[in-house]
């Protein structure tokens, strides 16, 4: 599959490296062609890696990845283009956080919106799936690094985009996906981000995950 990752940074270049050591074609957008950090890693990654723009990365994927800060994330796919993002699906793997005041950071979107819903309304052409924004990203492309299986939601509009995105999550490994239903549901997953990050300062380290437990 031809892949689009916006954005360049770690969360980019763990899921660019990832989805290529997988066999699929990835470009690695910036807000401009020749980002020196893209550039670096489509030339360590090898030949079906490559850089350009977030307009380049959109417009010859058949699928996306928003690895953009959520701050910026509107603008990243408005610079992309309506027209390359029409009818493809886009994995929205940002948070709306905002470390203005320090850390822990606050959250832009929360209560009666989310960034997800946000990017969904602002390009209504496009199926926007919220996935791998709850975990972090060595997590994302290898949950056996936690010594048990654990919980991945998704939420999205469009049945047959999540249903492409749990795919290839399951070609990361990922066994417990739980579908939450509409985009909506980000406001959810996006405010967990709001006791991730208190875990992550309680115990040091990024690496755990949620794992839901039902009675009998």
């Amino acid at each position: 599959m031809r892949i689009g990752i916006l954005g360049t940074g770690d969360v980019g270049k763990t899921l660019g490296t990832a989805l290529v050591q997988r066999g699929h074609t990835v470009c690695m957008g910036a807000r401009q062609a020749g980002e020196p950090k893209a550039a670096a890693w489509a030339a360590a990654t090898g030949a079906a890696a490559s850089a350009g723009s977030f307009a380049d990365a959109a417009g010859g994927a058949e699928l996306l990845f928003n690895c953009t800060s959520g701050q910026h994330s509107l603008s990243a796919l408005t610079l992309a283009g309506a027209d390359n993002l029409a009818g493809k699906i886009l994995v929205d793997v940002s948070n709306p956080l905002d470390f203005s005041r320090g850390f822990p950071p606050r959250l832009t979107h929360m209560n009666d919106t989310s960034l997800a819903e946000e990017l969904q309304a602002a390009f209504p052409a496009l199926r926007v799936v919220k996935a791998l924004n709850t975990v972090a990203n060595p997590i994302m492309v290898n949950p056996g690094l936690l010594p048990e299986a654990t919980d991945l939601p998704i939420c999205g509009d469009d049945p047959a985009a999540k249903q492409a995105v749990t795919e290839l999550l399951r070609g990361f490994g990922w066994e417990r996906i739980v579908d939450l239903g509409l985009i909506s549901q980000a406001r959810g997953t996006e405010a967990w981000l709001l006791l991730w990050t208190r875990l992550y300062g309680a115990m040091r380290t990024p690496l755990f995950n949620m794992r839901l437990v039902r009675a009998a």
